[in-house]
C-alpha cells in the first residue's frame, strides 16, 4: 500500500510540475540575443518557414519601408564602391580623365562642383577658366561665372 500511494504521489507531483510549465510569450523568447539568432538561423535555413517569413513582411508596411531604406543606403554604397573600383584601374581612369579634358562642360561643371566644396579657390577657378579658354575649350557658360556669386566672394 506504501508503495502505491507513493508511486501515486509522485506521478501526481510530476504532472503538476509540468503543468506549471509558462507559456513564453514571443516577444519575451526574443529579448535574449542568443535565442534571437537561433530563430533567425531557423527561418533562413528552411525554406517553408523563409517563404512564410517574406509574405508575412510583404504585408507589414514597417517592413516595406525599412526594406525600401534598405535597397537605397544599398544603392548609394554600391554605387560608391562602383565608382572606388573605376578609379583603381588606370585604363579606366585614363579613359574617363581624356573625356572629360576633352568635355568643356563637363569639366566646368567638375570645376564648379570642386569651387563649391572648397576644393578650388576663386583665383584658382578664373585661371583655370582662363587658361582653358585660351586653349579653345568652349565652357558652356562657364567663362562668365555667375557675377552674384563673385560679388559674394569680393566681401570675404
Amino acid at each position: 500500500m506504501m508503495k502505491n500511494t507513493l508511486l501515486l504521489l509522485t506521478v501526481l507531483g510530476l504532472l503538476s510540475l509540468s503543468s506549471c510549465t509558462q507559456d513564453m510569450n514571443s516577444e519575451t523568447l526574443l529579448e535574449n540575443p542568443q535565442t534571437r539568432t537561433e530563430v533567425f538561423n531557423t527561418i533562413s535555413e528552411n525554406h517553408e518557414y523563409m517563404s512564410a517569413f517574406m509574405e508575412h513582411m510583404q504585408n507589414t508596411p514597417h517592413a516595406m519601408q525599412m526594406m525600401q531604406n534598405n535597397k537605397k543606403i544599398v544603392g548609394t554604397m554600391m554605387k560608391k564602391e562602383g565608382m572606388r573600383m573605376m578609379m583603381k584601374d588606370s585604363t579606366m581612369m585614363h579613359s574617363m580623365m581624356n573625356n572629360m579634358m576633352s568635355d568643356g562642360k563637363m569639366m566646368g561643371n567638375m570645376m564648379k562642383m570642386m569651387h563649391e566644396k572648397g576644393m578650388m579657390s576663386e583665383d584658382c577657378m578664373e585661371s583655370c577658366t582662363k587658361m582653358m579658354s585660351n586653349k579653345g575649350m568652349d565652357m558652356k557658360g562657364m567663362n562668365k561665372m555667375d557675377s552674384s556669386k563673385k560679388d559674394a566672394h569680393k566681401h570675404h
